[in-house]
């Protein structure tokens, strides 16, 4: 949506004192450890930008707390496999052979957002190593989040996202549904269901110290259920979303839908017989 059109849509502007209330009106308050999946646009006008959100967090997390953020880098992967838009064949090699090396202090985060992106540079953030599937954090947990992720299970046990739960941590999703909820990844790599399986996947990367083009398998990830877990979720537990401005808010401890997923998934999904790839 074009910045007019959401002036348009915006009856006040936010500011980061009301999106500070707003946030602990939801449950944020100081010393949690939260990731965060956002969307500018859905949340309206606010005043400061993508910077007024991450300072609101901030604040009412306060120096105790840890604030996470996506930082994922889905074009360093293999262009064999590019759908969204494909290559043309004869630029796969060209494109395995050039591509930059994954650089968590450089390589720019691919369709996470303007807040996302934003924190990925903010003074003092921990990148964690994954070349596609890296989340950024600040505060004291942060460098244990953001350690040891490791190629081969990049939403897994061992990532950020396995690390979170390890917190018994929390989930934000400021303007977007569950169809964006990375933690439903982790439920996908516990949960065994018929079909499920992996992938050839491959990324460009530094090892030690030289770059590489690294081929490995990985989970074939699937999220065209999430939002249905999501709703199923909510309505077990009676859960209502909040608004913050426009967006539609919902804040919640990670470990209660990660239950819930894994055994969702291993009584509903069954790609053998939808034929579901």
């Amino acid at each position: 949506m074009s910045e007019q059109g959401v002036i348009a849509q915006t009856k006040t502007p936010l500011t980061v004192e009301s999106l500070a209330a707003h946030l602990a009106d939801c449950g944020l308050s100081a010393g949690q450890t939260v990731l965060v999946h956002s969307a500018m646009s859905k949340i309206g006008w606010i005043a400061g930008g993508p910077e007024a959100v991450i300072l609101a967090l901030l604040q009412v997390l306060g120096p105790q707390g840890t604030l996470m953020m996506p930082a994922h880098t889905a074009s360093n992967t293999d262009p064999a496999n590019w759908q969204n838009p494909p290559v043309p064949p004869d630029w796969i090699p060209v494109i395995r052979a050039q591509s930059p090396a994954y650089n968590p202090a450089t390589t720019p985060t691919r369709e996470m957002g303007v807040i996302a992106e934003l924190f990925r540079t903010w003074p003092g953030v921990m990148r964690s190593a994954h070349p596609i599937g890296s989340f950024a954090a600040l505060g004291p947990n942060a460098p244990t989040l953001t350690a040891d992720h490791r190629l081969e299970d990049m939403f897994g046990d061992s990532s950020p996202l396995g690390k979170l739960y390890a917190m018994d941590g929390y989930v934000l999703l400021l303007g977007v549904g569950h169809g964006n909820n990375t933690s439903l990844h982790l439920a996908e790599s516990r949960a065994t269901w018929p079909g499920k399986h992996t992938i050839h996947e491959g990324t460009a990367m530094l090892v030690n110290g030289v770059r590489q083009w690294v081929d490995f398998e990985m989970l074939h990830w699937h999220d065209d259920d999430f939002e249905v877990i999501g709703a199923f979720h909510e309505g077990e537990q009676g859960y209502q979303p909040r608004m913050i401005g426009n967006a539609t808010v919902r804040f919640f401890r990670q470990r209660p839908i990660v239950d819930f997923a894994v055994q969702w998934m291993q009584q509903n999904r069954d790609f053998t017989r939808t034929g579901t790839s």
